[in-house]
């Protein structure tokens, strides 16, 4: 499995399985095809599992949720973690139901916007010639700017990634000027800039007190468990993972899992 780190112990001796979504179950805010929707479906009737992103809790509905088998015994298994687990949802009683939802304020939100439109300036960053949407979201929980737009296609979104992706830069002058928060790289063009201390580790330590489980009964896995990705924080946790570099290999790691 090229690319992917395999834990020590055993995947089916696992109790919790978590999942990135963008570039790990599914290709940047596209639907999960119809093989990993079977494939998830079926994990779910046999572990508890978690997706976590940035994404928005309307896009989780969107990209997986409705595209899972329907059975609400598997549906209950599934827990979802939206902009990067500032939102914890359960499903339960037939319906999805909000355990927590870490704000940030309207005065936090318009700090937020000037520090990030100076860093863009700093850097000489240009607007695209045609956006796909907002270049700048507000999220309740979260502030996220898509260098072409938040609806741009895959093949433009990747090219760009490829040879104009400048969030590094923009992510270091965000994090010296907003303290108290985070500034993560995220997908292909995404940064996400979110309350300090809420990542996805920290939605790893939610979640193991909600099922109160071990940490060495959960396993994460994620195509950007790299130094200053959004995935990488989940390292500090000592949770097992495996870093996949598609969805493709994501379904090998779940028919192991199934195995």
């Amino acid at each position: 499995m090229n690319g992917m780190k395999t834990p020590k112990g055993s995947l089916k001796k696992k109790k919790i399985i978590i999942f990135d979504i963008d570039g790990t179950i599914t290709k940047s805010k596209m639907p999960i095809d119809k093989e990993m929707a079977g494939l998830l479906s079926t994990l779910l009737l046999k572990k508890k599992v978690v997706l976590v992103s940035g994404e928005k809790y309307s896009l989780f509905k969107k990209q997986i949720v409705s595209k899972l088998s329907k059975s609400s015994s598997g549906l209950q298994n599934l827990i979802l973690l939206p902009t990067n687990a500032a939102m914890f949802y359960i499903y339960k009683g037939g319906k999805w139901i909000q355990l927590y939802d870490i704000k940030i304020s309207k005065r936090e939100e318009e700090e937020i916007l000037k520090q990030l439109h100076a860093a863009l300036k700093k850097i000489g960053f240009i607007n695209p010639k045609h956006k796909h949407g907002k270049i700048i979201e507000y999220r309740g929980t979260e502030v996220v700017f898509s260098a072409l737009g938040q609806k741009a296609p895959l093949s433009e979104k990747s090219e760009w990634n490829k040879k104009h992706d400048v969030r590094l830069k923009i992510k270091n002058i965000l994090e010296k000027k907003l303290p108290g928060f985070d500034a993560k790289v995220a997908g292909l063009t995404s940064i996400d800039v979110i309350r300090e201390g809420i990542d996805k580790a920290y939605g790893v330590q939610r979640v193991k007190k909600y099922f109160n489980v071990r940490t060495k009964d959960i396993l994460f896995v994620g195509d950007m468990i790299i130094p200053g990705g959004n995935d990488y924080p989940v390292v500090k946790t000592g949770v097992e993972y495996i870093k996949v570099n598609s969805p493709k290999e994501t379904k090998k790691v779940i028919q192991s899992l199934l195995s």
